[in-house]
């Protein structure tokens, strides 16, 4: 046995032991989510809408179609009014203003992820202060934040976005604020809960034990623990913020007209009926809707299965 282990180490031969390197929960979480056929797929469609939202100008400079400006040709509208149905003028075809449904999916595409992006790296970043700050804390601290997150969580939001939208005009501003407003409350919580547990671990008590302040241990102790769970949430939280816009440019709430979005292609092509005779007007942005949530959900339950060392084995079995 002792001759088997040094012809093993090396060390029969004069050489010295192969090193032994460890991994890190980086490497370990990028070979599990590697193996995820779901998330790289997930990944592929995604990558492909950023780059499709980034270049949209030249991608309708390239098919020879605005967003904004309507086909008055025999392309764009029939006789009676009614969009076009795709073809090779129209990939997929025209609304009811004889503008192509490509180039406004285009253009939607950057309305849909802006507000998804930049409202929940607002409402992580507030989140993550404030869960952070009750949980260290605790006591009359942690009380008053956790019933201030409540009582966020209690208001109404869609009659709250009424209100504004009255007061100050639909606009991306708006949209994002609301949005953030009404949902930072949520990853608060869950920030909240996890440092509750941190602040009781060993190498809290080191810290501070060795003289660190309040603020260092919150920042170079406990939030870099918080990474895992933040993201996933993160990622779980872009498709509902992209749908709250949705919902609220189908009400007449978000983007100002023309500016193209998905919500609002969807509003006006149920307010006006045309989809019971031009089914590409509704069936297109619903699709872009869908399979955009449906990529960043599946990717954040990828993300969780990686970064959880207890689901490991649920993640080898897909």
């Amino acid at each position: 046995m002792s001759e088997l282990l040094a012809e093993v180490d090396g060390s029969a031969n004069g050489l010295p032991p192969a090193p032994i390197e460890g991994r890190g929960p980086g490497q370990i979480a990028w070979q599990r989510l590697r193996r995820d056929r779901v998330a790289i797929a997930c990944v592929v469609f995604i990558a492909l809408l950023v780059v499709a939202a980034v270049f949209a100008a030249p991608l309708c400079h390239l098919i020879g179609q605005s967003p904004y400006t309507p086909d008055r040709g025999p392309h764009g509208l029939s006789p009676e009014g009614i969009p076009i149905e795709p073809s090779t003028h129209h990939w997929l075809g025209t609304d009811d203003q004889g503008r192509d449904i490509l180039a406004r999916l285009l253009y939607g595409a950057q309305i849909s992820l802006l507000v998804g992006v930049v409202a929940t790296v607002l409402e992580i970043g507030l989140g993550l202060v404030v869960g952070t700050v009750a949980g260290y804390y605790g006591g009359r601290t942690d009380t008053f934040l956790a019933r201030f997150m409540d009582v966020v969580l209690s208001f109404p939001f869609l009659i709250t976005a009424l209100a504004l939208v009255a007061r100050f005009g639909p606009s991306i501003v708006i949209t994002i604020g609301v949005i953030a407003f009404f949902s930072w409350s949520q990853p608060g919580r869950i920030v909240r809960g996890q440092v509750l547990a941190l602040r009781e671990r060993d190498f809290v008590e080191a810290a501070r034990a060795s003289g660190a302040g309040d603020l260092r241990i919150m920042v170079r102790e406990i939030m870099p623990n918080l990474i895992a769970p933040v993201i996933v949430y993160g990622t779980l939280l872009i498709p509902v913020n992209i749908v709250g816009e949705a919902t609220l440019s189908f009400l007449g709430l978000g983007v100002v007209v023309p500016k193209a979005s998905w919500g609002q292609m969807l509003a006006d092509a149920s307010n006006q009926g045309l989809y019971t005779v031009a089914w590409w007007y509704l069936v297109f942005p619903g699709l872009a809707l869908l399979f955009t949530t449906l990529a960043f959900n599946l990717l954040g339950d990828s993300l969780r299965d990686a970064l959880d060392p207890r689901r490991g084995g649920a993640l080898r079995g897909r």
